[in-house]
């Protein structure tokens, strides 16, 4: 109490004038609540201290902030009973004034666990609790209350029924979790890093909101704004340090992460001294930096592995430069990077026009349309056809085809196929240049894609304007014919990888129809070779019917289905299966025990209670001894069959747990925040 009435004192130089407007009510309400009426002797119980806080007031956690006090709960228990410590939901960040306290607004629960004595006699029992706590507006005002509950001790006591149980699950779930990752900081300055090293939670399950509580005053400066950003492998938050963080081991608090769905995960954590990595914000770096490393990144490029197939078209067309007229090829080379240069500018405008729609598409991002990848396995099969010479395209030759309108044509739309297939590869330093430009103006944006152009394109033109370099290429001639054959392997190579990336995209049907398109292609390219040896009017009919189907085939791809989900597949090292209501009654009546959780890959607490708790060797181990069987309710993507299992039992999101014993009427649902022994404990209940 005296803490209480130094704090009182601090306040009171802006208290004051507020005072007088204060009425004398109750500014917090306060009763308790168990969550069960009768409890067996040596038995473990849960009781709530429930505070109703009046509008504008706050009560205070465990450190209050920069003032206040925490809550106090003195119990009046009967011989032998014992009362553990008080379990604290996270708090919230409250400014008063120039300060800044944790706490409470509205009703909040403060959990206590209460043991009975193995010796207890049954009969009734009165619990008692003097609560003394400091509610807080402009003024702050001490409080206290007598509160009590009965509990009856009997032997065949059973537990909480369904709705105290609800209500307890729902306090629980404020409770925060221990960190499954591990945590670091670091000090720098007048400042602190702290570092979560979670992968997830700079990726999928990215919070658009964290904050760190300390549980000691002093380690922090508590009314100081906190910023967060992401590493490459976790998130880090940039603290103000306190006077007592100086020298001290570990820094125990509690980190509240915020959803994008305004879910929140709260997790109590304890950081060890070590390195924290600095945030990636993706501006790091200035714009003449960015420019350069997109430039040599688009360089780069042309070398990758992935862009191995565009590499045969491109030796054909350095060689065909060989002793050829100077201004022509000159001409060509820029014909060529022009082509290449607008295709990333138009490829960027795309992205950037896409992700102002708010679609969350990047670098590579055609190769998750189906439709498009089997568009690209035609492609590359088409020009394999074409170097195969089963029919011919005026592109970039040698001798006077440099002086025809077809061969400027050619190295134009041999630059935009470049860039087509080489769009899905990455090479060093583009992502970098690419990141800074997202997170610019589309000015900015652009520019990077031109860069990424000019780098790319830069071989032919440096071969345009510099004629030194065609006398270190050999003479065309007739190995140029021999190595167009050897070079549509790698095409052919390209088309069936294109396919296998297909079958895993979309059902058999689909893949057939990509494989009938493919057909159609080589008779249509087969027919339109044929029209150049005076077969006209049977090649040219041949051709547009191959076409057609070609066409008709994609459209087919483009409308099939994903493949069908695995029968059986690996959830947090067991054995799973999709969730469907069919398959969950199929299983109950066959009378196996049913597990099923409902996550999805963007939820943080699905991803905190599948480490925390599911994936633990002794959860395992019991799931395999108990046969129970495990469904996974993915909400990931939308499903109208998830979406009523949630509403069934009353929740809007996920995750969800829910145990159905063998012969059991109903699912026994589980905390909002897994631990290893509530899920032990459940799957083991007779």
């Amino acid at each position: 109490m005296c803490r209480i009435l130094l704090v009182v004192l601090a306040l009171l130089t802006f208290a004051v004038p507020a005072a007088a407007q204060v009425d004398q009510l109750p500014k917090n309400h306060v009763r308790l609540l168990t969550d069960r009426d009768g409890v067996r002797p040596g038995g473990t119980f849960t009781v709530a201290v429930e505070q109703d806080i009046r509008p504008g007031w706050h009560t205070y956690w465990i450190n209050p902030g920069d003032a206040g006090a925490a809550t106090e709960v003195h119990w009046t228990l009967p011989p032998g009973w014992k009362a553990g410590a008080i379990e604290w939901p996270y708090p919230h960040r409250l400014p008063v004034g120039p300060l800044m306290d944790y706490g409470y607004e509205g009703k909040v629960w403060l959990l206590v666990d209460l043991t009975v004595p193995a010796d207890a006699v049954p009969g009734s029992v009165e619990l008692k609790a003097l609560v003394q706590y400091l509610v807080c507006r402009e003024v702050c005002i001490p409080e206290d209350a007598n509160v009590s509950a009965p509990v009856v001790v009997d032997p065949a006591a059973s537990g909480p029924d369904a709705v105290a149980a609800a209500d307890f699950a729902a306090a629980r779930a404020r409770i925060p979790a221990p960190s499954p990752w591990p945590v670091r900081y670091a000090l720098n300055g007048d400042y602190a890093g702290l570092f979560v090293q979670a992968p997830a939670l700079a990726g999928v399950a990215k919070p658009v909101d964290a904050q760190f509580f300390p549980v000691r005053s002093g380690l922090v400066a508590d009314a100081a704004p906190q910023s967060f950003g992401f590493a490459a492998d976790g998130l880090v938050m940039r603290l103000s340090r306190g006077a007592r963080l100086a020298g001290l081991g570990l820094l125990d608090g509690v980190l509240v992460l915020t959803s994008a769905d305004n879910s929140v995960q709260a997790l109590t954590v304890s950081a060890r001294p070590g390195p924290v990595p600095e945030i990636r914000t993706g501006s790091e770096i200035s714009f003449a930096l960015a420019l350069a490393f997109a430039f040599l990144g688009g360089l780069i490029l042309n070398i990758m592995p992935c862009v191995l197939p565009i590499l045969a078209m491109k030796a054909l067309a350095l060689a065909g430069h060989a002793g050829a007229d100077r201004r022509h090829a000159r001409v060509e080379s820029f014909s060529y990077s022009a082509g290449a240069v607008l295709s990333f500018v138009v490829f960027g405008l795309v992205i950037v026009a896409l992700r102002a729609w708010g679609a969350a598409v990047g670098w590579g991002f055609q190769l998750q349309q189906p439709v498009v990848v089997a568009a690209f396995a035609l492609l590359m099969f088409a020009v394999g056809l074409n170097l195969s010479g089963v029919f011919e395209v005026q592109a970039i030759s040698t001798g006077d085809a440099l002086a025809r309108r077809g061969g400027l044509l050619g190295a134009f739309f041999t630059g935009v196929l470049a860039v087509a297939v080489a769009a899905p590869c990455t090479a060093p330093f583009m992502a970098t240049a690419i990141g800074y430009g997202f997170t610019q103006t589309p000015a900015v944006a652009l520019a990077v894609f031109v860069a990424l152009g000019l780098g790319f394109a830069l071989p032919f033109l440096l071969l345009g304007v510099w004629p030194a370099l065609h006398r270190v290429l050999p003479k065309p001639g007739l190995w140029m014919k021999r190595l167009k054959q050897i070079l549509a392997l790698p095409m052919y190579g390209a088309a069936a990888w294109l396919i296998w990336v297909l079958s895993q995209q979309v059902d058999r049907a689909g893949l057939i129809a990509a494989l009938a398109a493919m057909v159609a292609l080589g008779v249509a390219l087969a027919a339109w070779g044929a029209t150049r040896m005076r077969l006209r009017a049977a090649g040219m009919v041949a051709a547009l019917v191959g076409l057609a189907g070609a066409a008709y085939g994609l459209s087919l791809v483009a409308a099939a289905p994903a493949p069908a989900a695995a029968a059986e597949t690996v959830y947090a090292g067991m054995k799973s299966e999709p969730y469907t209501p069919a398959r969950l009654e199929a299983l109950r009546k066959a009378g196996r025990p049913v597990f099923v959780d409902a996550t999805a890959s963007w939820c943080i607490t699905c991803l905190v209670n599948e480490e925390a708790a599911l994936s633990r060797p002794a959860v395992r181990a019991a799931f395999a001894e108990r046969k129970v069987a495990l469904l996974v309710a993915d909400w990931t993507n939308r499903n109208a069959e998830i979406t009523a299992l949630l509403e069934a039992h009353g929740r809007s999101g996920v995750p969800l747990y829910l145990y159905y014993a063998p012969g059991a009427s109903g699912p026994k649902t589980l905390p909002q925040i897994l631990t290893e022994g509530e899920v032990l404990k459940t799957i083991s209940a007779p």
